[in-house]
């Protein structure tokens, strides 16, 4: 008698390391991970090499979606438009308000949403976590749960939404990464998306924070020396 197949499972995978740890727990669940990834024009496009390096090492079916012709609708942020100045500050409303991406989330989780029904999958995954909460608002609790009761309604077959850190800071799920041994080198976090991580933007400084938070040392390189950038 065959054995049933594991659970299905899309994940949205940015090749941050709140993604990148989310993939691995979702593999580490015994599920069949389906990494998804979007190209909307982002100034930080690196992140998709990273992802696709990342899932071809892992052996993990991997999808980059190309949706850059929806770009003219969402370029209201400083991560899409390279005309706008990326600011260099910690993550705050007042701060950083200028990197939101209009509607990002919900357009991502809408098409991973169908990526999962299509292929028979009963969850999605994606990083949303609580040290999102004061800037991005489909980040936050209340935004998860309207779209999980949408996602269970939405086709014939229930999704669910699935944020395992969605209360939990940054710092936090570096540790439940590192706890696994994974190799945060494989991810890419800066706005910027040059050779070298800036160590300055705001990403960059939450990316830090984590580290020294754990006391590791962050194996990223950087454009200065991370004990000296950020002020972290």
């Amino acid at each position: 008698m065959s054995q049933p197949s594991s659970p299905a499972t899309v994940v949205i995978y940015s090749g941050g390391m709140d993604s990148y740890t989310v993939l691995h727990r979702a593999l580490r669940e015994g599920r069949e991970v389906h990494a998804l990834s979007f190209d909307y024009g982002q100034r930080h496009a690196r992140e998709l090499d990273v992802a696709r390096e990342v899932c071809h090492k892992l052996g993990v079916p991997h999808q980059v979606v190309d949706i850059t012709a929806i770009h003219g609708l969402i370029d209201a942020s400083a991560l899409t438009d390279a005309g706008r100045e990326l600011p260099d500050a910690d993550y705050a409303e007042a701060n950083l308000k200028d990197t939101v991406v209009p509607n990002r989330n919900m357009i991502l989780l809408s098409l991973a949403i169908a990526k999962a029904v299509n292929i028979g999958a009963e969850r999605v995954d994606y990083g949303a976590h609580g040290g999102d909460h004061v800037l991005y608002p489909d980040c936050r609790p209340a935004f998860v749960d309207a779209m999980n009761a949408v996602a269970g309604i939405a086709n014939f077959e229930p999704v669910s939404l699935h944020a395992p850190y969605l209360r939990a800071g940054k710092a936090e799920i570096l540790a439940d990464g590192l706890a696994m041994g994974l190799d945060y080198a494989e991810t890419w976090t800066c706005y910027r998306g040059e050779a070298l991580a800036c160590g300055r933007c705001g990403s960059c400084r939450e990316r830090l924070a984590a580290f020294a938070a754990n006391g590791v040392h962050d194996p990223l390189a950087y454009q200065a020396d991370s004990d000296e950038v950020g002020d972290v």
